[in-house]
């Protein structure tokens, strides 16, 4: 989000940013205790004293080897997952294994994983390592090398949220000014991400 480090650095110079990746259970935590004034993360249920605004919903796509036989179809159908090894997210990211559980569930198909991966980065060996197919939200595809690539579903995909998510109890006035410009900059990211969607099309 360069645009909103650009707004706090322009009224508020002397501030320090720290960023930090980690799973949306351990933000959760240090949204509650006030370590953290904000994060990007997955929603986390029944957590009353978070407060989310929505930033994408982001459709999960199918990552499988470049050279893979199904990797010549422009859509994959979930039936096309029975019988190949499927790679899907460890209970590390709880949110997108909810996603990802219902989803198949929901097709009454025999698809049962092989793997669970902690990230992103374990997601893509392991496609890469064991020819297998995984389900991951869109972003992955800024991040895939060479061997691996990723095709749309054929159907109406799940979707996972990305929220900005703050304690309400937190009075800090980085976090006020940053909420009063929030719509301002979440209407340029989603105006940059149609363009750039667009671009690729």
């Amino acid at each position: 989000m360069p645009e909103a480090m650009r707004v706090l650095r322009d009224e508020l110079p002397q501030i320090e940013v720290t960023l930090s990746s980690q799973y949306s259970p351990s933000l959760r935590d240090a949204l509650v205790k006030g370590d953290l004034d904000l994060a990007f993360m997955r929603p986390e249920p029944n957590v009353p004293d978070l407060e989310y605004r929505l930033v994408v919903k982001e459709p999960m796509v199918v990552v499988l080897p470049s050279d893979h036989p199904l990797a010549a179809c422009e859509t994959i159908g979930l039936q096309q997952f029975v019988g190949e090894t499927f790679i899907t997210v460890s209970h590390t990211a709880p949110t997108v294994r909810t996603v990802v559980d219902e989803f198949v569930l929901q097709s009454g198909l025999d698809i049962r994983a092989s793997y669970e991966v902690d990230n992103l980065a374990m997601a893509v060996s392991l496609v890469a390592s064991t020819r297998g197919l995984a389900l991951l939200p869109c972003y992955a595809r800024n991040f895939l090398p060479w061997s691996v690539t990723s095709r749309p579903l054929a159907v109406e995909p799940p979707t996972i949220d990305l929220v900005i998510g703050y304690s309400r109890a937190n009075t800090s006035p980085i976090l006020s000014l940053f909420l009063s410009r929030i719509d301002h900059l979440l209407a340029r990211c989603r105006s940059i991400g149609a363009e750039n969607h667009a671009s690729v099309a």
